[in-house]
């Protein structure tokens, strides 16, 4: 009889664990986050990021728990990374140093120096939600192929910030990073970071910014990750071959992000008829009027 109630109970604990189980793996971080598209965000200005949606991030009431947790979203077909989201506490904060992720390679990885980049290499293999907050360290779901620039400029500060809440307070903070790509580009154009402080409902923390993968004086092709610098760009990447600056093409443009588009884009579907205006001429009057080529159909 003892025998049968010890197996009943082994029995419940399972059957319990597997239905959390379940309830684990059936949680997507990128469940209600918001959809942002490069034809939503402004164009790189000279600021390592942009301010979004009046700063305030738009978390689900039912994450603002004190119980801390970190989730990240599997890998796609291309290799990229989706979501990171965390509730950071103290008790998700490394406790050793960080070590070695030099093994792991990011979508559009490419080892590269110049001069005029902080410590030479262009790129960093950038954590989604920072090693100083997680511990997370070579989690291929949670590192891009990032900038210096992105990495030190741009998303450090709030890391710094949201740490240094962490760490005086107690507190916890929701904290949510979004790769943004286009299209199928290998190397992300920039990262939404969001984060709330819980117990002050924000008092302490609130951002809601996008954050750019830029490298000043750097030109960068986001569908392979290679680079130039600005002064030595290849014409092919400018100017391809089968359209000079003479010859009239038909393009679409996108009157509010300045960028334009080949007719048969997948970008043209999805933009604001508001937005959008058709046009006839030269790729060059485009260049010279402010417009950049849409880094998908690459016109």
């Amino acid at each position: 009889m003892k025998r049968t109630r010890t197996w009943l109970v082994v029995l419940s604990m399972f059957c319990l664990l597997l239905c959390g189980c379940e309830q684990l793996s059936a949680f997507s971080p990128e469940a209600n986050v918001p959809s942002y598209t490069l034809e939503d965000l402004p164009e790189y200005s000279g600021e390592p990021y942009v301010v979004l949606n009046e700063n305030v991030p738009d978390f689900p009431q039912e994450d603002e728990t004190t119980n801390s947790f970190e989730r990240y979203s599997p890998l796609d077909d291309l290799g990229r990374c989706g979501t990171a989201y965390a509730n950071i506490g103290t008790d998700l904060m490394p406790t050793e140093e960080r070590g070695s992720i030099g093994q792991v390679k990011p979508s559009g990885w490419q080892t590269v120096k110049y001069d005029c980049v902080d410590g030479k290499y262009l790129y960093n293999r950038c954590h989604l939600i920072g090693y100083q907050l997680s511990g997370e360290n070579a989690n291929e779901e949670n590192l891009i192929t990032g900038t210096r620039y992105l990495n030190v400029e741009g998303m450090l500060p709030f890391e710094d910030q949201v740490a240094d809440y962490v760490q005086e307070t107690n507190n916890h903070v929701l904290y949510r990073v979004t790769p943004i790509f286009e299209g199928d580009n290998l190397l992300a154009s920039g990262v939404v970071m969001e984060a709330k402080s819980v117990e002050d409902d924000g008092t302490g923390v609130c951002f809601c910014v996008y954050v750019y993968n830029v490298q000043p004086g750097v030109v960068i092709d986001y569908a392979t990750g290679a680079s130039w610098l600005e002064e030595d760009v290849p014409t092919s990447t400018t100017q391809p071959e089968e359209t000079t600056a003479a010859e009239e093409s038909h393009y679409v443009l996108n009157t509010s992000s300045m960028k334009f588009h080949l007719p048969t884009c997948s970008g043209v579907e999805s933009m604001s008829p508001s937005n959008r205006q058709d046009y006839t001429g030269t790729r060059q009057a485009l260049l010279e009027q402010g417009y950049t080529p849409c880094g998908t159909c690459k016109p």
